[in-house]
């Protein structure tokens, strides 16, 4: 099937119908994604969309039961990256937007049956581990894809139109990729020349002020995709930041993500514009929306000074991007004087846009 998953989409597959060997699993990925000639940036002979927000795949299968070593879940959600271009599948990360549709593809698919006006699963992300809790509209025990009065209706910015809420509450993600939720132990480090904030709080991400790189943070997708220059100095500063969140060497890995921040235009709490690495998002991810909030949270982050607090945080922080706002919710408290972040909640919306074959073909 193929869903849009809040302003992604990609195609899902159950887990059983694929090759449990990774390197034959990623062959097939690739063979649907791109057709022929894998590594055509445009991805013509294939399903995929030729820009990183539509060459996304999901694999979803029932989780272990309860006392196997896996986390405790109903689902498991294994996220892979098509690198558009590269004729490669990455696996580094996982991915906020697509998940909104695992469960309905689960309910779709028949490996979850629907519950009554609502049905709820706890999602494993096999790729980093964490959990997510996520509530769909089911009433009748079909999923409402539309919004309506009955069910409630959610806008999601970088997304035409509105839909039912997916509720999607992410439980104790901080560190789930790099450890810790701050990688370098501290708030702010000088990474080749320039101050920045590295966290992972779902999502290896590296804060930086716009206006240490020249920018104003406010500058078009299409402005910052043209400027060589700047996406070499962010290069830079990514590959030696990966090192000091234990990620290694990340020059061919999709993480740790870059998020330029200045202050907010519209109300919010920050406003971002975010290198997914390498191309700029139109938006911004979920789990990176949640990874700067975390960081315009933390005393001492190069977000001090740019962050604007709201003064009742029940409604949730508003991220700000280029094509609207992004609403995060996180819990937190102060333990022994160390901030903690606990459950962090977002609302998406999903739709199911088809339902078939993909027809590999033959090579010879």
């Amino acid at each position: 099937m193929q869903f849009r998953g809040g302003s992604s989409k990609g195609l899902f597959f159950q887990a059983a119908d694929l090759p449990t060997d990774a390197p034959e699993r990623n062959r097939l990925i690739l063979a649907a994604m791109e057709g022929v000639g894998c590594g055509d940036p445009r991805q013509i002979d294939g399903l995929g969309g030729a820009t990183s927000l539509t060459s996304k795949v999901a694999i979803v299968g029932r989780s272990a039961p309860a006392g196997s070593g896996s986390p405790p879940a109903d689902l498991d959600y294994l996220f892979l990256q098509v690198v558009v271009g590269a004729g490669r599948v990455s696996t580094d990360q996982t991915c906020g937007n697509l998940l909104a549709a695992v469960l309905p593809f689960a309910i779709e698919s028949g490996l979850l049956p629907a519950g009554g006006p609502t049905t709820t699963a706890r999602i494993n992300m096999v790729n980093t581990g964490g959990i997510c809790e996520v509530t769909v509209q089911t009433p009748g025990g079909v999923t409402e894809y539309a919004g309506s009065a009955a069910v409630g209706y959610a806008k999601v910015d970088g997304v035409p139109g509105t839909g039912a809420p997916i509720l999607c509450h992410y439980l104790d993600i901080a560190g789930s990729t790099c450890g810790t939720l701050l990688p370098t132990g501290q708030t702010r480090d000088r990474v080749a020349g320039v101050e920045v904030t590295c966290l992972d709080n779902g999502m290896p991400e590296i804060v930086i002020r716009a206006a240490d790189v020249g920018l104003t943070g406010y500058e078009s997708p299409a402005e910052l995709e043209a400027n060589e220059p700047l996406k070499h100095t962010l290069e830079h500063i990514r590959l030696a930041a990966g090192l000091l969140m234990n990620l290694g060497d990340v020059t061919t890995k999709t993480v740790p993500k870059l998020c330029l921040i200045a202050p907010p235009r519209a109300g919010g709490l920050v406003s971002t514009r975010t290198f997914i690495p390498h191309r700029v998002h139109e938006a911004i991810g979920v789990l990176g929306a949640i990874s700067t909030a975390t960081a315009c949270l933390l005393p001492g982050s190069v977000a001090d000074g740019i962050a604007v607090l709201p003064e009742d945080s029940e409604s949730g922080y508003s991220v700000e991007h280029p094509t609207g706002e992004f609403t995060v919710r996180l819990e937190q408290s102060n333990t022994q004087g160390a901030r903690q972040i606990g459950k962090s909640g977002v609302v998406r919306t999903a739709r199911l846009l088809s339902r078939g074959e993909v027809l590999l073909p033959v090579v010879d």
